[in-house]
């Protein structure tokens, strides 16, 4: 018998520490919008596995929020249980204690259980933060950088 390596050992781990960048640009307001399709933790009941997509949407003020780092926390809720209601406003609590931004949304679209989808919206504004006039241009396809 002969043993054949699928891979080395991941050197990657899940961490709650989220790493932020200066934000490029801190004389304009623009938009962030990031998905992150692959979001798991536990039901909190029976321990199966819940799966998500996660839509965060912001606008900085000093920093944003490193990529990396942001999926090293997000993979961190893996092997917990967690409420639906109370990891989304986990999430954004952390999000905004990281980057204090003028504006962030965090949507959890949660996939059926039971029967049940469960979609959890929580929002952040910066005391005394007013969005300028929407200007409505044409969006894309439903927000989505999914192409073919």
């Amino acid at each position: 018998m002969t043993t054949t390596s699928l891979g080395g050992k991941p050197t990657a781990q899940a961490s709650k520490t989220l790493e932020t960048f200066e934000n490029p640009n801190t004389a304009r307001d623009f938009h962030i919008h990031m998905e992150i399709p692959e979001f798991t933790c536990l039901c909190p009941k029976t321990g199966q596995p819940d799966f998500a997509v996660i839509y965060l949407d912001y606008i900085p003020d000093q920093v944003c929020v490193e990529l990396k780092s942001l999926k090293l926390y997000m993979w961190s809720f893996r092997d917990e249980g967690c409420f639906h209601e109370a990891v989304t406003n986990s999430i954004l609590d952390d999000l905004v204690a990281a980057t204090q931004p003028k504006f962030m949304r965090v949507t959890a679209k949660f996939y059926v259980r039971g029967g049940v989808f469960t979609n959890v919206i929580a929002e952040h504004r910066k005391a005394g933060w007013q969005p300028l006039p929407r200007v409505d241009l044409t969006q894309f396809e439903s927000n989505s950088n999914t192409r073919g």
